[in-house]
């Protein structure tokens, strides 16, 4: 984070930000820069980060099914339609400083965790199965609901509705920030709290039952923490792919698959990827500026991919 804090379109000093703001508003450029603008971008993308990237192992660890991940589950879909509803409705009051989307985006990720929980179980089956199906379903749903949304945006409006859909790293004031930062990190400390029951539940439901776990509770503790987490990061950053399915994978890799170890590893590195790819959407092509959830997706596949292989040599799958 600190690296990429001086790295940008506008070259800085370290020594020109210590030297402070200055006597007037403006003197010391580097400082404004700094602090009023990549400070707040770089905690931004951390904390999008840590909580897609948390939620994912919460995900597969609850649904035992590596591709669980908030977007295959439907509910960044559920939370971006909650922030479409709000900018089509042009709703404009504000709630702690900033726009009403974090508060839809909340509500539309809760009420899609109850439709995936409900849905999955009324079709019969392996829970696990039924909430997979359900939520894939269910995604594509909203996304062609997000897609009329978005046809019925004004012009002026697409092109930054369409960058916030792809995921985008914007501009947040320091209350929102500290907002958004103490439901994340909250959320993140409560999955850490079940951890070990986490580690029970990947042996299935009734090896769990039989240890004094009730799957039930854990599940759905998990799946309502993965979702709130969730809808905070949507809301402040659009829709991020990729960072909860490979960077659970990565950590899973290299660490093993204890979630007490796994959970905040997941959360840290998760924290940093985005804030690296968030530094490269917004110096590769300077002064225009790249969606981060394309970076995200372009340099995800690869590394996953060349870890996963690694890892294979390693166990003998691949010969």
């Amino acid at each position: 984070m600190f690296v990429c804090s001086l790295v940008g379109t506008q070259k800085i000093t370290l020594s020109a930000v210590l030297e402070g703001p200055g006597q007037t508003p403006g003197q010391n450029l580097d400082y404004d820069i700094y602090v009023r603008v990549r400070v707040p971008r770089i905690i931004l993308a951390a904390l999008v980060g840590a909580a897609l990237a948390a939620s994912g192992v919460a995900l597969q660890a609850i649904l035992r099914n590596p591709l669980a991940e908030p977007y295959i589950l439907g509910i960044s879909s559920g939370a971006a339609l909650g922030v479409m509803t709000a900018a089509v409705a042009g709703i404009s009051w504000s709630f702690w400083g900033g726009s009403p989307m974090t508060v839809f985006a909340f509500l539309f990720a809760v009420g899609t965790v109850w439709l995936v929980w409900l849905t999955g179980h009324l079709a019969g089956g392996s829970a696990v199965t039924s909430l997979l199906l359900a939520g894939v379903v269910i995604n594509a749903f909203f996304s062609a609901v997000i897609m009329l949304m978005t046809s019925l945006i004004d012009s002026e409006q697409l092109r930054s509705t369409i960058m916030w859909l792809m995921g985008s790293i914007g501009e947040k004031d320091f209350t929102t920030l500290l907002v958004s930062s103490i439901f994340i990190i909250t959320g993140i400390a409560a999955l850490f709290t079940i951890s070990q029951k986490l580690n029970v539940l990947t042996f299935g439901a009734q090896e769990a039952q039989s240890l004094g776990v009730n799957p039930r509770a854990v599940t759905f503790a998990a799946f309502a923490l993965a979702s709130f987490i969730t809808a905070v990061a949507v809301g402040l950053s659009g829709l991020i792919g990729f960072v909860g399915l490979v960077v659970p994978h990565s950590v899973r890799l290299v660490f093993g698959p204890d979630h007490r170890l796994t959970l905040p590893a997941s959360a840290l590195i998760g924290a940093g990827f985005v804030v690296v790819c968030d530094t490269i959407a917004r110096t590769i092509i300077a002064p225009a500026q790249l969606p981060v959830g394309v970076i995200t997706a372009i340099v995800g596949g690869p590394v996953f991919l060349l870890l996963l292989a690694r890892h294979s040599r390693k166990t003998g799958v691949l010969r």
